[in-house]
């Protein structure tokens, strides 16, 4: 028989002391009068300097994890959520925090991965870098159509009525692939972004058509992805479940028609049992089958598959850093007589390799993903640069040291990775070509942490500046330049 969990307690009149790096508000509390030390306790949708009632979900040796049951007195840093959906949905976890309060937050969680995990020599950490939009700066936004609406307990318990439909347009729940949210306004995008979607969602219904039934695999209706360019342009890319062109003509024919200003309008047809869309074919429905995105007149072209940063404003500051941090800066960088050869590590689509070219003698990108590498070299044709060469395949299998020996060894190397960071063989390899300056953009302040540790012995960390590419969220975008040691 198996043996009974205990029941968790509720603690009363907990004091909140800070903020952890996953975005969750903590508290110290000692759970017996015997015990000897507090243990940290993660809350989230807590704020520094609340009092609150909460009830233990999870309990470890070290630490606990919680909710709030009541707020007892609010924080003075305390403010309304924009989004009738907070706390609710699973996005935007810090809108109940000014947005001066979410920098410094962010700031410290950088701080905390260089001192505690690095542990390394840096110098003093800038204030973070603010978006250009607190609000409506997400480029791209993806929604999930369903069969089923989820209603969350406070709903069903209220006794307010509901349609019978039951359908759904909005996002899944954090931890639950078959749970969508319902949204009917969403502030991270333009409200256009908004307009597309209800309308798509009211024409489905009014029209019968089905909506996707995520556990059982059918329906018509599967998912939207909307692009909202810098430009102005507007891509509307809709997938559906099942090969009916009847019913996809018709959908999208009303689109067109209701919102003119669609300039890329797309569909696939996706069969397989994921929503991935990597693999399958767009269809271009009416326009060219890419919208575009722009800096300092370069032109970026930005299809349904293509990864650009979704904070277009903001990637413009942040790639602005990185070119500074290189001393490629057009306005107050070094003049040179021989312009300065550049690697680009971790390349994606070419965005940092493009923006840089023409301060560069030649820029040499290298990105995993082969249609990544496709878009890079289309954009660098658009753009009329001719000093680039991309190369598609694994970082640690190409950037080797006969590769530099072949193509010169670098006088500055930009590297983006992923959030796990960088492999330690491309890391040997990096110390080795001995680049006399490395930019580090990282999306993961403590991986970047882990391998600024690991080239500690040949570099040293000169300039560190926080990013926030997407407010209201605990993600932090960190540039860290490094000087080759003597």
């Amino acid at each position: 028989m198996a043996r009974k969990r205990k029941e968790l307690p509720e603690l009363h009149d907990i004091e909140v002391v800070g903020v952890a790096a996953e975005g969750k508000a903590i508290a110290r509390v000692r759970l017996r009068d015997t015990d000897e030390s507090p243990i940290v306790v993660f809350i989230p949708y807590a704020a520094p300097g609340d009092i609150v009632d909460i009830k233990l979900d999870k309990k470890k040796h070290s630490y606990a994890e919680a909710h709030i049951t009541r707020i007892v007195t609010p924080s003075p840093l305390r403010r309304n959520p924009e989004c009738l959906s907070f706390g609710t949905c699973g996005g935007c976890k810090w809108q109940h925090l000014p947005y001066s309060e979410q920098l410094i937050h962010k700031r410290q969680q950088v701080v905390d991965a260089l001192q505690r995990i690095a542990k390394i020599e840096i110098p003093e950490i800038n204030d973070t870098l603010p978006s250009k939009n607190e609000w409506a700066y997400r480029n791209k936004m993806e929604y999930t159509f369903s069969d089923k609406k989820w209603r969350s307990w406070d709903d069903i318990k209220s006794g307010k009525q509901f349609d019978d439909s039951g359908n759904a347009l909005g996002f899944h729940i954090p931890g639950a692939f078959d749970k969508v949210l319902h949204i009917d306004r969403c502030h991270l995008q333009d409200s256009l972004g908004d307009d597309i979607r209800n309308f798509i969602f009211s024409y489905a219904e009014r029209n019968g058509m089905s909506f996707y039934n995520i556990k059982e695999n059918h329906g018509l209706l599967r998912t939207l992805m909307l692009r909202i360019a810098s430009t102005g342009q507007v891509m509307v890319c809709i997938s559906f479940g099942k090969d009916d062109k009847g019913s996809i003509e018709k959908i999208m024919n009303a689109v067109k028609e209701r919102f003119p200003q669609i300039t890329s309008l797309l569909y696939v047809v996706n069969l397989k049992l994921n929503d991935s869309i990597a693999d399958q074919e767009v269809i271009a429905f009416d326009g060219p089958e890419y919208i575009e995105e722009e800096m300092e007149g370069l032109k970026f072209r930005v299809n349904a598959k293509s990864f650009y940063q979704t904070n277009s404003l903001q990637a413009y500051e942040l790639y602005k850093v990185a070119r500074r941090f290189a001393g490629l800066d057009p306005e107050s960088g070094p003049s040179r007589e021989v312009k300065p050869l550049v690697y680009d590590l971790y390349t994606g689509t070419g965005t940092i390799a493009n923006f840089v070219a023409r301060q560069a003698r030649k820029v040499i990108g290298i990105e995993y993903v082969e249609e990544a590498i496709a878009d890079a070299k289309l954009n660098a044709r658009v753009n009329g640069l001719d000093n680039t060469l991309f190369y598609a395949g694994d970082m640690k299998d190409i950037l080797t040291d006969s590769f530099i020996d072949a193509h010169g060894r670098p006088d500055i190397m930009i590297v983006d990775p992923p959030r796990a960071g960088m492999h330690e063989d491309v890391i040997k390899v990096i110390m080795n070509a001995a680049p006399k300056v490395i930019v580090y953009v990282s999306c993961n302040p403590a991986t970047q942490a882990r391998d600024l540790a690991l080239m500690d012995s040949a570099y040293k960390v000169t300039d560190v500046q926080p990013v926030d590419m997407f407010p209201h969220t605990h993600h932090v975008e960190n540039v860290v330049r490094l000087e080759l040691r003597d």
